[in-house]
């Protein structure tokens, strides 16, 4: 694979982006747990529009998982993702190590307090002290000038930018639009723990946005009315668990009672084994 580089030692990616900032080199970094699908080809187009050089690190972050969702079993195939990263015009596919990463005696991690208590964290109050502290790493590792977040995941995007304005960071946070596949369901790499019958409740959610869209238009803005008539039409669905569905502040993620401006409605569903998330806007 000639056109890109694989990196496996901090050390060896650090030394480089020394150099391709030296050499007057605009550094993009895609930080990705890997197992790409078109969402992440689309982040590395971008990329390729923003910067020089396009570094996509993939690490399964173990901080981000419990013993329940065993961080190990998450899907993955490198021999795939080097193609697909070439294909898309990457420089560097960064692939540490958990031992590098996270060494012997490792007891430091960045929390985004206000923020991390909402939506996933509620659920999950581990997951966003995990996410802070690795991309605090990868940023300090590559030091890049642009990062691109993908806003299906909407809630780690706020606190990657929160993060960065509260550290002083001097990297640009960008954020890239859902990619769906043509019926609507948001790509994700869990999507392929999706049964045929599962998959066809997955698109609950997708269809619960437009739902909440139409509701506006006719008038109801009680938030109270939403949710009930989003959560009735979603657990219709067979092999559906609602894990959440709110409607927040889209720069606080507080809850509203009433939809005045505009406000995220963001979904956790569980269909089957696997955990879908999906949001929007909804002005």
């Amino acid at each position: 694979m000639s056109g890109l580089r694989l990196i496996k030692s901090v050390q060896e990616m650090s030394s480089l982006s020394e150099n391709f900032r030296k050499d007057g080199k605009r550094i993009v970094l895609i930080p990705t747990l890997g197992y790409f699908h078109e969402g992440h080809v689309s982040m590395m187009k971008m990329g390729r529009s923003l910067g020089d050089k396009v570094v996509v690190s993939i690490f399964v972050n173990p901080l981000q998982f419990d013993k329940k969702e065993v961080y190990y079993m998450y899907p993955q195939d490198l021999e795939r993702d080097q193609r697909i990263a070439e294909e898309a015009g990457v420089d560097i596919l960064f692939i540490p190590s958990s031992v590098e990463m996270y060494p012997s005696g490792f007891q430091t991690y960045v929390e985004v307090e206000e923020l991390s208590k909402h939506l996933c964290g509620v659920s999950r109050p581990w997951l966003f002290k995990g996410i802070a502290t690795v991309v605090l790493k990868l940023f300090n590792i590559v030091r890049p000038h642009v990062s691109i977040f993908g806003l299906k995941d909407y809630q780690q995007y706020l606190i990657v930018k929160r993060m960065v304005k509260d550290l002083n960071l001097d990297v640009e946070v960008v954020a890239h639009p859902i990619v769906r596949e043509p019926d609507g369901l948001a790509m994700s790499s869990r999507n392929i723990y999706l049964s045929p019958q599962e998959r066809e409740s997955a698109l609950s959610l997708y269809r619960a946005i437009l739902k909440a869209k139409e509701l506006l238009s006719s008038g109801v803005r009680d938030v109270s009315q939403l949710k009930k008539e989003l959560l009735d039409f979603i657990q219709s669905h067979p092999y559906t668990r609602v894990e959440y569905v709110e409607f927040v502040d889209p720069e606080t993620l507080e809850s509203v009672r009433e939809v005045k401006g505009p406000t995220l409605l963001a979904l956790a569903v569980y269909v089957g084994l696997a955990r879908i998330i999906d949001n929007a806007i909804l002005e």
